[in-house]
């Protein structure tokens, strides 16, 4: 066996609230990967600037979206992130373009599925934790909509994680390790 060129994403995917972070930032921790997330580009942004609306939010969101791109493109082939975000907010096609241009030739995603009910309740109880610029209780009745016909991305294979019960991150784990991603070979994929 060799290794096959070209970088893997384990894309963490979800609606706002729907336990990407906790799901993301374990794997990263556990399998050892840098970890990228929207938020955590765009926030540090965010508390340097007055009067952050909804808006500029969106704005800088896509700006943080661009950026992680950008990081995973300058890397070496054979490299692994996990990449925190809710990438319904963009098109797939969109997805498609930056996977290309970043050279990853390995897509695995891990779907984080929510009721509306349960993300617009996780959302209601951290809004005063969030940072200045986030959409507040008006964004709730959206969010559970959105949480109703939200859907996995689906470009490469789908891990899906039902948040209603309780976490089996050993699960997701497993999963992962069916692609490559562990052992001696962290994020390395093998072509036979």
């Amino acid at each position: 066996m060799t290794l096959a060129s070209g970088k893997t994403v384990i894309l963490v995917n979800g609606v706002p609230a729907s336990g990407k972070s906790t799901v993301a930032q374990a794997l990263a921790q556990h399998f050892g990967l840098p970890y990228l997330a929207i938020d955590g580009i765009k926030e540090p942004f965010m508390s340097r600037l007055d009067n952050v609306d909804r808006g500029l939010n969106r704005r800088l969101g896509c700006a943080a979206y661009e950026a992680i791109w950008s990081i995973v493109a300058q890397a070496p082939d054979c490299c692994t992130y996990v990449i925190d975000a809710w990438f319904g907010f963009q098109p797939r096609e969109q997805l498609r373009h930056y996977l290309r241009e970043a050279g990853v030739t390995q897509p695995l995603e891990v779907w984080n599925q929510i009721s509306g009910e349960l993300a617009a309740e996780r959302y209601a109880s951290r809004i005063g934790q969030r940072p200045k610029g986030h959409p507040g209780t008006e964004y709730l009745p959206e969010l559970r909509a959105l949480a109703e016909r939200a859907a996995p991305m689906a470009i490469g294979p789908v891990i899906r994680v039902e948040q209603a019960q309780p976490l089996e991150i050993g699960r997701i784990v497993d999963s992962l390790a069916e692609y490559g991603i562990g052992g001696d070979n962290v994020g390395k994929r093998m072509a036979g």
